[in-house]
Formats: structure tokens, sequence, C-alpha cells
């Protein structure tokens, strides 16, 4: 069985070109078949209120009117997407840029039944692993942009988040899988201020203690909520850390590793 590295990278490193050009070096020198997901919340908020669109986010999850959607998808899946995929192609790495539109990848739903309209938000109902297999084993390494489909003509805004857990979970029993949260943080940090305070594992009566102390909040909540769901379908192993240690994240030397 092919090992498959599912790498979900943060919108605070996407809004820097520094940190973006220097997670890039080393996600293209990954070895072995590999898929990244990205998000991109801060360009879409910028533009949206230059555009005077409130935007609404509960939780870390985005409120998404139909302006909004015609917003986070022109950024996501146009700007965003595309200008990763050439830095990758600059760097030897041949990519394609994804949404869950293109070849039915990602087929979902809008949400409803919660408490709180979120709008044009969808949840994944199925993803098309033997197509997306078909490419990796092409050796094409996929770029997806969160924007996703429901089979009639809707496109919808989905976390990205769910996203990488969605697509690593479809692919675990093809691949061995491990899926790694990237972002500007060293980990899952038990002050928010101190890069040091890392916790090395959590599991899941750790994570709700967490909760519990108001240690973990806000967009963190759905990081590890779908990193629990990831471990629970078979996903091997889910790691969250700094973009730029993705070497010592896959190695299991950094960061924190979330366990059943």
């Amino acid at each position: 069985m092919h090992s498959l590295s599912i790498i979900k990278i943060g919108g605070n490193i996407i809004d820097d070109e520094t940190k973006l050009a220097a997670f890039l070096d080393v996600f293209a020198a990954v070895e072995g078949k590999k898929i990244l997901v990205h998000g991109g919340g801060k360009l879409a908020t910028k533009l949206a209120e230059g555009l005077g669109i409130r935007q609404q986010l509960v939780d870390g999850r985005r409120i998404t009117d139909a302006e909004t959607l015609k917003i986070v998808t022109m950024v996501y899946a146009g700007t965003i997407n595309k200008n990763i995929v050439a830095q990758l192609q600059a760097r030897g790495c041949n990519a394609l840029g994804l949404t869950g539109a293109d070849g039915n990848a990602i087929l979902a739903h809008k949400r409803g039944g919660a408490a709180i309209d979120y709008g044009y938000v969808g949840d994944v109902d199925t993803v098309n692993a033997p197509w997306l297999t078909s490419l990796l084993e092409q050796d094409q390494v996929l770029v997806f942009a969160p924007i996703t489909h429901d089979g009639k003509g809707q496109l919808l805004n989905t976390n990205a988040d769910t996203i990488a857990q969605e697509i690593a979970r479809g692919l675990s029993g093809t691949f061995k899988t491990t899926l790694v949260y990237s972002f500007e943080k060293s980990g899952v940090l038990m002050d928010a201020e101190d890069e040091k305070s890392v916790i090395g594992k959590i599991d899941a009566s750790y994570y709700q203690e967490l909760k519990q102390r108001q240690v973990i909040f806000a967009g963190m909540i759905p990081k590890l909520d779908n990193a629990f769901a990831a471990l629970r379908s078979g996903v091997g192993s889910v790691i969250i850390g700094r973009a730029e240690e993705l070497p010592q994240l896959l190695a299991g030397k950094s960061g924190t590793t979330i366990v059943p």
C-alpha cells in the first residue's frame, strides 16, 4: 500500500508571501503521493469588507450568503489556488488545482437543521476516491480549494479542515494516509502566547477537558473535531503543527499528535 500525505495549510501562511514560499519549498520536497488543501479566509474577508459585504464567523466557520459565496469562489478557487499551483510548478512539482466540483471530486449538501443559518455552506456527502486515486497514480500533486458542489449546479463553501479530513477518509482504504494540519503555530498550545507550550499528544478525553477549561476554542475546534473524525474513519495518523516544519511533522518529531 502506497503512502499518501494530505496537508492542510492555514490562512495565516497563505497571507504571508515569505512564509508561503518557505512552506511550498518543503512541501515540494516531500516524497511520495501528496495532496495540499488550502483555505484563505483573511484574503476573502479583506475583499468582502472592501466591497461593503459584512462577514460573520461562528466558531471559526464563515457564514456564507450569496455575495460571500461569489467572493470565496473567486479567492479560494481562483487567486489562491492558481497562485499555489504556479509556485509549485516553479519548484518542479507537477500540481493540479481542483475544487470539489471538478471531476465530481467532492459532493456536498447545503447545511440545514442547525440553530444558525450558515447560508451556502456545504457538508460533505461523498469523495470521488476512484478518480482522485487515478490522478495520484499519474503522479499528479493535487491542490484543493475548499469549494464543493451539490450535484445540482450549486457551489458551496466548505471548511478546509473538513475537506482535508474527508479526502483523507475517502482515500484511507487505498493508501496509508497521514493527515497534517499545518499553520503558523508550533502545535496545539497550552498557552496561546507561548510557542514552547506545545501539547505533545491529545486523546479524545483530554480534548474534552481542554475545551471545558477553555484552553482550546474558536478556530482550533474545527481542526481537532476533524482530526478525531479522521482517526475514527481509518486515517493512519493526524498531526498538527508549524507549516515550515512539515518534514519533522511527517516524521512525528514535531507538533501535536492526535491519538484515539
